[in-house]
C-alpha cells in the first residue's frame, strides 16, 4: 500500500470515530512535571467561540474540573 493510500485510509478510520470516542483525551504531563496538559476538541472550542491564547479559568467542583472563559 502507497503511502499517500496509507494515510488516506488512517483519515477515513479516525472520521469513522464516534462523538463519545473522540472527546475522550490522555493528560500529558509538562515541563518538569509540576503540570499536567490536555487538548481539547477544536469542535468544542469552536462551538463555544474561543480563540486560540484565549483565557480560561479551572475550577475543581467534587471530582469534576469546570473551564469557563476567564473573566477579569
Amino acid at each position: 500500500m502507497s503511502r499517500l493510500k496509507y494515510i488516506a485510509t488512517l483519515h477515513k478510520l479516525m472520521a469513522q470515530k464516534s462523538l463519545k470516542e473522540k472527546n475522550i483525551r490522555k493528560l500529558t504531563k509538562m515541563g518538569s512535571g509540576f503540570s499536567m496538559g490536555l487538548t481539547l476538541p477544536v469542535e468544542l472550542v469552536e462551538k463555544l467561540g474561543w480563540k486560540e491564547h484565549q483565557k480560561v479559568s479551572i475550577e475543581l467542583k467534587g471530582k469534576h474540573l469546570i473551564i469557563k472563559d476567564w473573566k477579569k
